[in-house]
């Protein structure tokens, strides 16, 4: 056997077993929240467990098309998959189709396709070829400017469809780069300014500001070796600006359900009779979502033997909330297994990233690592109340071709690319 065709053998079928072990109880999963007590009709398009079914089936051609192209396709042509996926972001201005107020599909007849899906690939592509470049050095500010631009421009483009849920996925290539040599100060600093704006929210513009100066100024003088006092005066300016403005976003410009989202997670309403009344409306997706985990218990009560999910108590429950349908029908084992398996498929997927023999397949690979945290911990955060209300679909387990695709995508460039890793690049 030559040494080519040896390396058709050499995938990891461990990641691409977690793979469709996932794909295939997500798909369960959706049948029971579409499903209304009818005969299953497997290919009957009227249903969405069945249009599921044909993603999924796509999804494998999709995956056989992957691993049969070249591994250093994906290197070489990096730029222009990014900048065909930029082109299709702006796109959607002119052609997108308005779905729950976010422009972010093509209609294309009775199907939709959402262009921010594959771009994260694309990014994790454009990302790992720029800084694997011999003539990049992550450690200088101009490339570091280079890199986040690259980042920003297809969030910026999903952010103003608008998308927020999906542009906080962006942020998984900020640890990415830090793992590159990305200096530390700017996990720090993203650190502070997240625990800044929330503080601001909930303890109010002046008390943030009062602990700041107090912090700053014990900083200042516990230091041996005095260094001018225009820097902390710097940091107090900036905190300031950094509090009034998201003070002034969240009362001025924020959208209300945004807003309420928000003042819901913070508890921010002082009246408990109207934050209550809120939580009632405004958080109605995410109490039933609760109710649905919570009724399952222990073991769950069957597949399609979910009251709440059969009786569509849940909205959205197919997309965002499709974790509901897990915690109410597999119960806690069902619950832990699925988290389980998400854990396994990330650690996994960073054993191969670490494994490679050069940068540009090891960067790709924490992104594809990264993004899949984020989407899985947010969502699951979500649905369980322990982050805000936002849209972020569940990996391989929420309804759409569109995102089940994308992450194909993803997963499947890397596997081509560790089955590469025994040649020299």
């Amino acid at each position: 056997m030559s040494r080519q065709t040896d390396r058709y053998y050499k995938f990891d079928w461990l990641t691409i077993l977690l793979f469709f072990i996932l794909v295939g109880f997500g798909w369960l999963n959706i049948l029971s929240a579409t499903y209304g007590g009818e005969a299953i009709q497997y290919f009957d398009l009227s249903n969405l467990y069945s249009k599921q079914l044909i993603f999924i089936g796509l999804s494998v051609v999709l995956i056989v098309f992957i691993l049969s192209i070249d591994a250093k396709f994906y290197e070489r042509f990096s730029s222009i998959i990014y900048l065909l996926s930029l082109f299709s972001l702006a796109g959607l201005f002119l052609f997108g189709k308005n779905i729950n107020g976010a422009t972010s599909w093509y209609p294309i007849g009775s199907f939709t396709f959402q262009p921010g899906e594959f771009a994260k690939a694309a990014t994790a592509l454009a990302v790992a070829k720029y800084v694997s470049d011999l003539n990049t050095d992550i450690k200088k500010f101009n490339d570091q400017l280079k890199t986040f631009a690259l980042i920003v421009l297809p969030a910026l483009l999903i952010l103003l469809q608008p998308d927020a849920g999906s542009t906080l996925v962006y942020g998984a290539f900020f640890f990415v780069l830090y793992r590159e040599g990305l200096p530390q100060i700017y996990l720090i600093i993203g650190a502070l300014l997240i625990l800044l704006s929330i503080s601001a929210l909930k303890f109010g513009v002046l008390a943030v500001l009062a602990v700041a100066t107090l912090l700053v100024l014990t900083y200042y003088f516990t230091l041996k070796r005095k260094s001018s006092f225009i820097q902390p005066i710097i940091v107090l300016i900036l905190s300031a600006v950094l509090a009034f403005g998201v003070r002034f976003f969240y009362d001025n410009l924020l959208p209300a359900h945004q807003k309420d989202r928000i003042t819901i997670w913070l508890s921010l309403e002082k009246d408990p009779d109207k934050l209550e009344k809120m939580k009632k409306t405004v958080a109605y997706n995410l109490n039933e979502s609760e109710k649905a985990i919570s009724s399952g218990g222990f073991n769950g009560k069957g597949f399609l033997q979910g009251t709440r999910t059969t009786g569509n108590f849940v909205p959205e429950q197919e997309t965002d909330y499709i974790f509901s349908t897990v915690g109410e029908e597999w119960g806690f084992i069902g619950s832990f297994l699925t988290v389980l398996v998400f854990v396994l498929i990330i650690i996994r997927i960073l054993i191969l990233a670490e494994r490679q023999k050069n940068q540009f397949s090891r960067m790709y690979g924490y992104s594809v690592a990264g993004i899949l945290f984020l989407h899985f911990f947010i969502n699951i955060g979500m649905v369980m109340g322990l982050i805000p209300t936002i849209g972020i679909p569940l990996p391989f387990f929420s309804y759409g071709g569109s995102g089940l695709w994308g992450f194909t995508i993803l997963i499947f460039i890397f596997i081509k690319l560790d089955s590469n890793r025994i040649n020299e690049w």
